[in-house]
């Protein structure tokens, strides 16, 4: 069968850098191919002009998003229609996150306008957590794919074409029969991951237009064994590939692409201190000679393995901070404490390896001196880079629940709210309230503060020096980085 594997467009309809290519897209795609299917894999939110980097005032542009849902001459849509049309496939699937699930429904809509029979497989994280919503909602959607979708996949194709297909035993998949939504036992997770073939990024339409560092994305494990309330991620089970497969994965992007950077996007990438020991003394021995960067906790690090990690490359970190208030993490169950990332942040200082501090406000339970605790710690431990984000209910988090309890948060959403409603309120009760601790204004007031304080920190000719030279490796190796990030610094300013 013909699979088109779609990533749909967010991002780019507002204008804005989105970095790297769908790697979970590509890596079912992988599988289906190797299952003898034709497939292509279209990344609809690859955006070649981007004018926006400043992440921490994304949802100011958030009524583009809602405005292209109303053009049907929008040229982002167009491409849509005309690459399925185009690709005349057998089959189509998308991928769904929250945020861009009204993007999503209206890529099945489209698809179901073109070929009514053809049917639209969705699946990722937000269909893992509400398939039976999402079937209730979009006609369009066929079939839903919940958890890892290899496995899945292959097994739905393998009987999908059949006049009157069993779908019982196809683990993980939930589907519509007899006028009601079935949800066949969840599929056990996949033990091996070295089982799965390495990610063919040919499937890729439009690949070369991708930078170097774009095709750098690689997973070197999958779960996170942490529990915090705001995080809906699927499984506290980490496993992990092994280090023989990873630098395999690493020469393969290298010679295909010239990629000389990475970006490991593990949960948290030094869950295993043993293994990233490993790992960096195998990137040594071997003179791989490539510059990466990496997720992790104020509680994973050491002063040996930090070392270690510049040594084999390592010039970037990134850093869940969360909060300043011990009250605010206690309620994240975030199990680390204050003292531990004041910890963190000497010994990243110590290390000489640029890093980024993640903080987040207007979590349920949050009050005014929450928040400018928050932005005190923020100086005290001085990260190269501040990241700030506005909390937003994801089902399937604790922190969800927990703000439907509250009052903030509604349970459901129908098809007409998702196209209706900017992103970053899903599933408010009210989109103006986001604590019950304040009123709405007051968050408004100190949510523009917050992010003015915070862009001003990060502007500081210091910290972009840093920036600078935490890459002098990268842009020696690809000079056109340096111009990349140069126009990514003026969009950002």
């Amino acid at each position: 069968m013909k699979i088109l594997l779609i990533d749909p467009p967010f991002y780019r309809l507002i204008g804005f850098y989105n970095r790297y290519f769908p790697l979970g897209l590509v890596s079912v795609g992988t599988v289906l191919s190797e299952a003898g299917h034709e497939v292509v894999v279209y990344d609809g939110d690859y955006n070649e002009d981007p004018c926006a980097m400043d992440y921490a005032r994304l949802p100011e542009y958030y009524p583009r998003y809602l405005d292209s849902f109303g053009d049907s001459d929008h040229p982002v849509w167009l491409e849509v229609r005309r690459t399925i049309e185009r690709t005349g496939p057998d089959v189509v699937g998308i991928s769904i996150w929250t945020a861009y699930a009204a993007s999503a429904f209206r890529v099945a809509e489209i698809s179901k306008a073109i070929d009514p029979a053809c049917p639209v497989v969705v699946g990722g994280p937000h269909a893992t957590v509400r398939a039976e919503e999402i079937l209730r909602i979009s006609p369009a959607v066929d079939y839903v794919v919940r958890g890892e979708g290899e496995i899945t996949t292959v097994n739905l194709m393998a009987r999908i074409t059949r006049a009157e297909p069993d779908l019982s035993e196809v683990a993980g998949l939930s589907f519509r029969k007899d006028g009601a939504v079935r949800h066949n036992p969840p599929r056990e997770r996949i033990r091996n991951l070295d089982d799965l073939p390495l990610p063919d990024r040919t499937l890729l339409v439009h690949r070369d237009t991708y930078s170097s560092e774009d095709m750098g994305l690689v997973m070197t494990s999958r779960g996170c064994p942490f529990a915090c309330s705001f995080c809906a991620t699927e499984t506290r089970q980490v496993r992990y590939h092994s280090i023989e497969r990873v630098l395999a994965e690493i020469r393969q992007v290298k010679a295909d692409h010239g990629t000389t950077q990475f970006s490991f996007k593990d949960d948290s990438f030094t869950v295993n201190r043993k293994r990233v020991i490993e790992f960096c003394d195998a990137l040594i021995r071997e003179n791989v000679a490539i510059g990466w960067e990496c997720n992790t906790r104020a509680d994973l690090v050491s002063e040996e393995m930090l070392a270690r990690m510049k040594q084999a490359g390592c010039n970037s970190i990134k850093v869940g901070i969360e909060s300043g208030s011990e009250a605010v993490l206690e309620r994240m169950n975030k199990g680390i404490t204050l003292d531990q990332a004041r910890k963190a942040a000497e010994l990243l200082r110590k290390a000489g390896i640029y890093w980024t501090g993640y903080f987040l406000i207007g979590t349920p339970g949050e009050t005014l001196e929450d928040i400018y605790k928050t932005l005190d710690f923020m100086y005290e431990i001085r990260p190269d880079f501040a990241s700030l984000g506005v909390y937003e209910p994801f089902p399937g988090a604790v922190m969800f629940d927990d703000g439907v309890k509250r009052g903030l948060v509604k349970p459901d959403m129908t098809e007409a709210d998702f196209y209706a409603t900017l992103p970053n309120d899903y599933y408010r009760a009210d989109p103006r309230r986001h604590v019950e601790t304040m009123t709405p204004e007051e968050f408004a007031a100190v949510e523009r503060e917050m992010k003015e304080r915070f862009h001003r920190y990060n502007g500081h000719w210091r910290r972009i020096l840093n920036r600078a030279r935490a890459r002098t490796a990268q842009y020696v190796r690809s000079p056109h980085v340096l111009y990349t990030d140069f126009r990514k610094y003026l969009s950002w300013r």
